[in-house]
């Protein structure tokens, strides 16, 4: 597997720094090494956030993300600053309705409306974080399934359970039908 970089951004409150703690998690129940970094805009909710994530199933040396070799941008302005810090052949996420402008680059860009799936095909926009975990994982395989469904129950609230993992299967099948 080696060493993969992981850069998921968007706006406070839309809760990309969890969906980095959970992929951290996962990678962990999956025997890899994993190290999460974050940051916050001036403003938290509303501002800019994002969580870098490595994973390797070798010793981590390096914990910052110079060029990602995947990038998740939920806000237009997410796109635009970080589209550019993305490794050759690298993989792009956007939330095609956030994400008006498409980046353009040597990388390949899937587009998904992430967020529109959490307010109407799961109920709750809030979950967006885990529908694009689903959404992620499904593109890349970085982790196995199952544990990822268990970092994200290890880590959501108590009672929603059933909600987080309808959320996960969303995103899933976003990939699956397009």
């Amino acid at each position: 597997m080696g060493r993969i970089d992981i850069r998921l951004s968007g706006s406070g409150g839309q809760g990309m720094i969890t969906s980095g703690a959970i992929l951290g998690g996962a990678a962990v129940y999956d025997n890899k090494n994993a190290v999460q970094t974050k940051s916050y805009g001036p403003e938290a909710r509303g501002g800019a956030a994002r969580a870098e994530v490595v994973i390797s199933d070798e010793e981590i040396n390096f914990v910052k993300v110079l060029k990602a070799n995947i990038l998740v941008a939920l806000t237009q302005e997410a796109a635009d600053k970080f589209s550019s810090e993305v490794v050759d052949d690298g993989i792009v996420i956007v939330d095609d309705m956030l994400v008006k402008n498409k980046p353009s680059g040597n990388f390949k860009l899937y587009s998904f409306p992430i967020v529109k799936a959490a307010a109407e095909d799961v109920g709750k926009s809030m979950v967006a974080n885990i529908v694009t975990l689903g959404v992620l994982n499904e593109i890349a395989q970085i982790v196995d399934f199952d544990s990822l469904e268990k970092a994200i129950l290890a880590k959501v609230p108590k009672g929603t359970e059933d909600l987080n993992k309808k959320a996960l299967k969303v995103g899933r099948e976003l990939v699956q039908n397009n």
